[in-house]
């Protein structure tokens, strides 16, 4: 299973709900594979899926789905301890961990080593921690949207992207279907 796998198996779990996708190529396969209006597709800011999911659920009561990468949390550890110690929202992080930088050419992450990101997330106070396969990404995705609160699951799999189109909303487009969405 891949990160374009585990997309699609979650599409119709996070359907309707306010979606934050991390940037480059995870973007471009989640817009090909289930294009909604509640999707913030990141265009350019590695690192910060997390901390926007996070600064989403402290504004408004929606619950924010953040699908995130191990490279982006890699770049931006400080994230996790944020969201340990003030995520009291409906904020679902999913860490995709494929142990690459899936939009730069499939380059190592640590996490393919010794680093283990779900224990990382526990470390930095985040409470409800999920380590699983990517195949179990979706029943996971639902529980937590049942349960409520700030949950953070590490669905592993295994690296390489499918191939998608450019998204060719523009960036001003993306944002106000968005903000439209999280008025709505």
């Amino acid at each position: 299973m891949r990160r374009a796998d585990i997309l699609r198996e979650i599409a119709p779990v996070i359907r309707d709900h306010l979606v934050v996708c991390n940037i480059g190529i995870p973007s471009q396969e989640l817009h090909g594979i289930d294009d909604q209006p509640t999707n913030f597709y990141m265009l350019g800011t590695m690192g910060l899926c997390s901390s926007i999911g996070l600064g989403l659920v402290l504004v408004q009561d929606k619950p924010v789905i953040a699908i995130d990468g191990d490279g982006s949390i890699l770049t931006n550890m400080g994230t996790l301890a944020t969201i340990g110690n003030n995520g009291s929202g409906n904020l679902i992080l999913l860490v995709v961990d494929n142990g690459a930088y899936g939009s730069t050419g499939d380059q190592p992450t640590y996490t393919g080593m010794r680093t283990d990101l779900a224990g990382v997330a526990r470390a930095s106070g985040c409470e409800n921690v999920h380590d699983v396969p990517g195949a179990e990404a979706g029943k996971a995705i639902e529980a937590a949207l049942a349960a409520g609160g700030t949950h953070v699951i590490v669905a592993h799999c295994e690296s390489g992207s499918e191939k998608h189109p450019p998204i060719t909303l523009d960036p001003v487009v993306i944002r106000h279907r968005f903000m439209e969405a999280v008025k709505a």
